[in-house]
């Protein structure tokens, strides 16, 4: 199963298994968080979502070597019957997750045992809270492939850390570390690895025992306080994302990631 799913105690748990591709975005696992979420949201008797990955990776995002398949051999021409506004659609759709996230009346946990990069850190962004393994590593990652970004992450970052970061974060792709996270208040806590899987568990222990009904509330009041519309970003990022796809920077990125080399931008 690329999606494990355990419950304990009013702990919902959501490990992302795909460890030999770092937990990156297929549409086994995809399909299964998109029922796994709204049902957890809508059940009672859970108090906590806990978001995580297989092994040592939270998620890779999308699949980059994917993306280099589909740029083909010829990197001028679009697609014959290629469909901007069916692919936006459709990927605004698969980002519904991070709305759930953001939303649902409970708190929500990302767990980042390893790599989180791309839309799989967006996703991390979208809980109300993170915790992290201090030598995990983090970025944006779009830029190295020539994309905008998806899955909410230019809505969540901004406030999680502000704007001059965000953009930095965003346009150089840099990888920082777990604690790298903590020390600019990214992630909430860091752990070392001897302590790493117990944090989490007292983490979500102390959600779990919060009054849930008020955190609901208390989540839609600092939701309200937002100054742009979550639903607004996520259809600019399907439409510049989706545009992305088809520039030759990013089909040459991609290539250049598959054959492990570096990129040659031209803007483009």
């Amino acid at each position: 199963m690329e999606l494990e799913e355990k419950f304990d105690d009013g702990v919902a748990v959501l490990t992302m298994n795909r460890p030999a591709a770092r937990n990156a975005m297929g549409a086994e696992m995809m399909a299964a968080m998109t029922e796994a979420l709204p049902r957890l949201a809508a059940d009672r008797s859970v108090r906590c979502v806990v978001l995580t990955g297989a092994g040592g990776a939270f998620c890779a995002g999308g699949d980059v070597k994917g993306f280099a398949s589909q740029a083909g051999s010829n990197d001028t021409a679009k697609p014959k019957g290629f469909d901007l506004e069916g692919r936006s659609q459709g990927l605004r759709a698969g980002m519904e997750l991070s709305r759930i996230l953001h939303e649902m009346p409970k708190p929500t946990l990302a767990a980042i045992p390893g790599p989180a990069a791309g839309a799989g850190f967006s996703l991390a962004l979208a809980c109300d809270l993170r915790i992290a393994i201090d030598t995990a590593k983090m970025t944006t990652a779009f830029s190295k492939v020539g994309l905008s970004g998806d899955y909410g992450g230019s809505f969540f970052l901004p406030y999680i850390v502000g704007q001059a970061k965000a953009r930095e974060l965003y346009f150089s792709a840099s990888v920082i570390s777990g604690q790298d996270a903590f020390d600019i208040g990214l992630v909430n806590r860091v752990s070392g690895a001897d302590t790493y899987e117990a944090d989490v568990a007292q983490f979500a222990r102390e959600l779990a025992d919060l009054p849930t009904v008020a955190v609901g509330y208390m989540k839609k009041n600092l939701n309200s306080a937002y100054g742009g519309s979550l639903a607004d970003t996520f259809d600019r990022e399907a439409l510049h994302m989706t545009r992305c796809f088809m520039t030759d920077d990013h089909k040459g990125a991609a290539k250049a990631f598959v054959e492990k080399r570096a990129p040659e931008f031209k803007g483009g």
